[in-house]
């Protein structure tokens, strides 16, 4: 589990083909790896990897081809947000995130408002009714709130803070993102899904 709460940026320096997927060379740039051993979690753009070997402030992760068809960002040399999994005593300063990414949304735009930024993003047609006003959502493993929703759109207002920190101040239109619904909605989901079996009504 993660919080969506962005440790560092790392940058993929090296994708080394795998007979069904790749092996990514990291380097994790400030992220502290003191308490990192072989076989630990990192989110890499909000994609749960685990660890294979570690030298300095450099990373191996194998990434599966099924990883590969359903996210974004892993394939190609560049800059990713990473973040340790959380321990059960750290604090939770963004929402409880899988680090299993549900869907690819395209960036419809983003602008500068006052010293904030605007991010607009198009949701895969499925994932739009799991988006909700006032809730959260993680995009590239960053989590945020929501602002807006309008059929597939809804809007995001970054902070200052937020775009200097992380990779998501190099998105414009028609950039790919990653994105992680709220873990309650996939529950509600689920139980409204099995009470309509239950009641034998449509689901």
């Amino acid at each position: 589990m993660f919080s969506g709460i962005v440790a560092a940026t790392g940058r993929i320096l090296n994708i080394a083909p795998l007979e069904e997927g790749v092996r990514l060379t990291v380097d994790v740039g400030t992220l502290e790896l003191d308490d990192v051993q072989l076989g630990d979690s990192i989110a890499n753009n909000g994609v749960c990897l685990t660890v294979i070997a570690l030298e300095g402030k450099t990373v191996q992760f194998d990434v599966s081809r099924e990883t590969l068809n359903c996210t974004v960002g892993l394939a190609e040399p560049g800059e990713v947000n990473l973040e340790k999994a959380l321990r059960l005593a750290d604090r939770l300063g963004g929402h409880l995130v899988t680090g299993h990414v549900d869907g690819i949304g395209e960036v419809v735009r983003f602008d500068p408002i006052g010293e904030s930024h605007e991010l607009v993003i198009r949701a895969p047609a499925d994932l739009a009714g799991y988006i909700a006003r006032k809730g959260s959502i993680t995009i590239d493993g960053v989590s945020l709130t929501v602002n807006r929703v309008e059929d597939r759109e809804f809007s995001i207002n970054l902070i200052p803070h937020t775009v200097q920190v992380t990779t998501l101040k190099r998105l414009a239109a028609g950039s790919r993102v990653n994105l992680e619904i709220d873990l309650i909605a996939r529950y509600v989901e689920r139980m409204q899904a099995w009470r309509n079996v239950e009641q034998g009504t449509p689901a």
